[in-house]
């Protein structure tokens, strides 16, 4: 699952477009490319934990190019099975399909046809596991996270396994086979993008009522169960990020730069989770949370990329 920073979008003041065209723009934006990067950004330093760059150029290049393609298959995909929804929200009626940019027919076929070549770059560029993971992160988002997400709250974790695949596939790819160290960044990600996630959906609450999705609803109306569990998660997250040093993972343990990084970091996203469960103004902590989160993940990606070659 793809749960970056969303995409605003200027009121629509229709419906879905009766008459819907193609355009290059409309084109692009089916594929979410900022939403996507993120996919692509952290497979390829799933791999560059694992592996150099210089190792083997060629299956870097298929890992980055086969996973931006899944991606924006993907999001296309999930977006034509979304467009109703998508048409009654203030902040996604502006994408392609309820804007009248793409067509319904396009728009599935476009999907369909990027998945299935990024798939197949994976598979003959990289290995096996790879694709097959990739094939599952698109089976769990499309099948069961998008339409979990009218029906349950907890669809977030469903659609968290979806969007924490990406670094476990650019692990595999370096190493050939899932192992423990890979199964630490997929849950680094995991637990990230419930706090990340549990912030937007606070701030989005009522776009999302609209759209009659259920991501926010946890039984309490001032948003104290919501805040709860992303601080949960929070530590949670923490202790995945600390587990390489309690675990025998056939690799070498990260260092101090690693270590200093971790311990910097952990406090910048606690302190503002903590905040958001309680603080009287929710909505701004919220937003400084989603913010902190949008930091967060890539200096940390990066701190154990850059130790690494230390």
């Amino acid at each position: 699952m793809s749960l970056g920073k969303p995409i605003p979008a200027k009121p629509h003041p229709g419906s879905l477009s009766s008459t819907p065209g193609l355009s290059l723009h409309g084109m692009y934006e089916l594929t979410k490319p900022r939403l996507s990067l993120l996919s692509v950004f952290t497979a390829s330093l799933g791999y560059l934990v694992r592996e150099p760059l210089q190792a083997d150029l060629s299956i870097f290049i298929s890992l980055t190019l086969g996973t931006a393609l899944a991606a924006g298959g993907a999001a296309a995909l999930n977006q034509w099975m979304e467009k109703k929804e998508d048409a009654l929200m203030a902040r996604t009626a502006s994408r392609p399909l309820p804007a009248g940019l793409i067509s319904s027919e396009f728009a599935v076929v476009f999907g369909i046809f990027l998945s299935s070549i990024g798939i197949y770059i994976l598979w003959s560029g990289t290995n096996p596991w790879s694709a097959i993971l990739t094939l599952a992160t698109l089976a769990v988002y499309l099948l069961l996270y998008t339409p979990l997400k009218k029906r349950s709250p907890y669809a977030t974790e469903i659609g968290a396994v979806s969007g924490a695949l990406p670094p476990l596939i650019g692990w595999v790819a370096a190493e050939g086979a899932p192992t423990t160290y890979g199964w630490i960044l997929f849950g680094i990600l995991f637990t990230w993008q419930l706090p990340h996630f549990m912030a937007i959906a606070w701030n989005f609450r009522d776009d999302y009522s609209k759209g009659g999705f259920k991501l926010h609803q946890l039984g309490d109306a001032d948003g104290r169960a919501l805040a709860k569990k992303s601080l949960v998660y929070t530590f949670i997250l923490t202790g995945f990020v600390f587990s390489p040093y309690f675990l025998s993972l056939n690799q070498p343990t990260p260092g101090t730069f690693y270590l200093g990084s971790a311990i910097l970091l952990s406090f910048y996203i606690l302190l503002p989770a903590i905040r958001f469960l309680t603080s009287s103004n929710r909505d701004q902590s919220a937003k400084k949370l989603f913010f902190v989160t949008i930091i967060y993940l890539p200096l940390l990606f990066a701190a154990l990329v850059i130790d690494r070659y230390l």
